[in-house]
This record gives C-alpha cells, sequence and structure tokens, in this order.
C-alpha cells in the first residue's frame, strides 16, 4: 500500500512554468513506476507522463512533449512534473499515481495503475 500526495498546483500565466511534486509514503516507491494523469472538467482523465522505477525510462502524451519533464528522487519519496511553456488547454486537475507491475513498456492506461493521489489543481490563465 502506498500514499500519494500532490502539491504544487496553483494559478499560473499562459507562457510560464510550475512544477508539480507527489510525495509518497512508505518504503517501497523505487518499486513502483510512477505516471501524472491530468483531467478537465468534463472530459476524462488522460495520461501526461510516466517514468520507470530507477527513472532511466520515461514517456510523454504527444501533446505535452518537450514542454512537461517528468523526474523522481527515490530517496526523497516524490515524483516530480516540471512544466513550461503552459497553455490554457493545460488546465486540469493533476494526479499522480503509482504502478506496482514490472511491466514494460510503462503503463499509460489509468486502469494499470493501482494507487492514486488527490490530486491538485492547475489552472493556467490566457
Amino acid at each position: 500500500q502506498v500514499q500519494l500526495v500532490e502539491s504544487g498546483g496553483g494559478l499560473v500565466q499562459a507562457g510560464g512554468s510550475m512544477r508539480l511534486s507527489c510525495a509518497a509514503s512508505g518504503r517501497t516507491f523505487n518499486t513502483y513506476a510512477m505516471g501524472w494523469f491530468r483531467q478537465a472538467p468534463g472530459k476524462e482523465r488522460d495520461f501526461v507522463a510516466a517514468i520507470s522505477r530507477s527513472g532511466d525510462k520515461t514517456i510523454y502524451a504527444d501533446s505535452v512533449k518537450g514542454r512537461f519533464t517528468i523526474s523522481r528522487d527515490n530517496a526523497k519519496n516524490t515524483v516530480y512534473l516540471q512544466m513550461n511553456s503552459l497553455k490554457s488547454e493545460d488546465t486540469a486537475v493533476y494526479y499522480c499515481a503509482a504502478d506496482r507491475s514490472l511491466q514494460l513498456p510503462l503503463p499509460t492506461a489509468k486502469y494499470e495503475y493501482d494507487y492514486w493521489g488527490q490530486g491538485t489543481q492547475v489552472t493556467v490563465s490566457s
């Protein structure tokens, strides 16, 4: 069992940057692949990015590729999402998630993740 708590959301102007953090409880953080998803009002929860247990592999949605960077610090039990060149369409609640399986390639579907945080709101003003 792992508990996830996101932080770092808020209001930012278009073109700006923001870094989200997701802190995990427990001593087995480095056994989980981690992912970020987002959900805009009235829309499905969509995949944003994922990172392998060691951090050596990452994958991104096309809509954020080149603008967002996922990273992790296993010593701090934390995964990050650095978001640059933000657009109004990036406005959403952002969720981090943990996948306890050992599968490759990295999971990009919601059902592949076992644990979820409560989400943090990101609002990009145009």
